[in-house]
């Protein structure tokens, strides 16, 4: 199981106050360079720099969802609050990397365009085989990348495309609802007159 790291910006972690390790364990960081053709010098290295990001190739351990990091908080929150829960999730300069099993990359564009949400969801980056991508330190360090569900096992349960689609298309229509709320209601001209109506004969 993954541990939420102590981000009180974030609902999600409203049911999981108190468990909050804001760092990645050995056995989060073992599993993370899993992915790299050489696991023991990769780690060797971080080790030596454990407040450096890492770049980690996708594609066997993990694939990475990358979407807008408001929407990413609405996946998030269905995920934990509604759903099955996630797998590790960072944030790199403004996106949401919600890691994902092998596969999702492929697997998730095709599902929304199928579904015909498509051009309802804010188009997900799905990195798979043949990309990488850059992941947060191991222990927390000023910058643009910081862990919100910090790897802690050697095999971490990892959501696939049927899980995220699920989480995309109801974050999508909560801000459809959202939208069209503030559209039928919009704000009232603090300077206009308002009369009582109420009391007309």
């Amino acid at each position: 199981m993954t541990t939420l790291t102590p981000d009180t910006d974030s609902p999600v972690l409203d049911r999981t106050r108190g468990a909050s390790a804001a760092h990645v364990t050995p056995e989060g960081a073992a599993w993370l360079v899993s992915a790299s053709a050489h696991p023991q010098s990769t780690l060797a290295v971080w080790r030596a720099r454990p407040g450096s990001p890492a770049v980690l190739p996708c594609g066997t351990a993990f694939d990475v969802v990358n979407v807008p990091v408001v929407f990413g908080r609405r996946v998030l929150d269905l995920l934990w609050h509604e759903g099955p829960g996630s797998g590790p999730v960072a944030v790199h300069r403004g996106r949401m990397l919600l890691f994902a099993a092998p596969g999702t990359a492929h697997r998730l564009p095709s599902l929304l365009h199928w579904e015909e949400w498509a051009d309802a969801v804010p188009a997900p980056l799905c990195h798979g085989p043949g990309d990488a991508v850059t992941v947060p330190a191991l222990e927390p360090a000023p910058g643009p990348s910081r862990w919100l569900v910090a790897p802690d096992s050697r095999s971490p349960w990892l959501p696939g495309p049927d899980a995220l689609l699920w989480a995309c298309v109801r974050a999508a229509r909560a801000a459809a609802s959202a939208d069209l709320r503030l559209s039928i209601f919009p704000s009232a001209d603090p300077g206009a007159n308002v009369y009582d109506v109420s009391r007309r004969r």
